[in-house]
């Protein structure tokens, strides 16, 4: 997975100068998420892994998906990566492509996991602890997973904050263990 993730940067950084340098980057982040979507589908997998499907036919796939979405510079992208055999690099590319933009804008994306849906007053008040912990905008990813009983796990980036009663209980039991 490194391995892809470094060799998709490179292609990421081109095309974030590209569409930072144009004002266009919503419009790249879009069909790049929509070039993600297809070649992680498992239609794109079974396709590509039939007899006699060449690189560019998957490139036509791609660009047939996103449409209108490609302009002239995005087919080119897209050209490029079919030559060098990495349309399957989309996904990594997509997601460098993102953090590169969050970065440019100053927002943070944090991922919180909690044992039960948080209502607005609670997304709202650790949104506005992040906001000064990071000092970036934050946009909250809220997903729940009762298996940790309780509290929250909360990430973005390298920033790991596991408040979860289930690592609580973890962490106890390891200290009853040992102690």
């Amino acid at each position: 997975m490194a391995e892809r993730a470094t060799v998709a940067r490179p292609y990421a950084k081109a095309a974030f100068a590209h569409a930072r340098d144009r004002n266009t980057l919503d419009a790249w982040a879009g069909w790049l998420g929509t070039a993600r979507a297809v070649v992680m589908s498992d239609e794109f997998k079974a396709f590509e892994s039939s007899p006699g499907v060449g690189r560019q036919q998957l490139k036509e796939l791609v660009a047939n998906v996103c449409g209108d979405a490609l302009d002239a510079n995005a087919r080119s992208l897209l050209e490029l990566l079919a030559e060098n055999g990495r349309i399957d690099y989309l996904p990594e590319i997509a997601e460098h492509f993102d953090e590169l933009k969050a970065e440019h804008q100053n927002v943070a994306d944090v991922e919180v996991a909690s044992a039960a849906e948080l209502n607005d007053a609670q997304r709202e008040r650790l949104a506005g602890a992040l906001r000064a912990r990071l000092r970036r905008d934050v946009r909250l990813h809220c997903t729940v997973d009762p298996a940790l009983i309780g509290g929250a796990v909360v990430r973005s980036g390298d920033m790991l904050i596991d408040g979860s009663l289930a690592h609580k209980l973890q962490r106890l039991d390891v200290e009853l263990a040992t102690g």
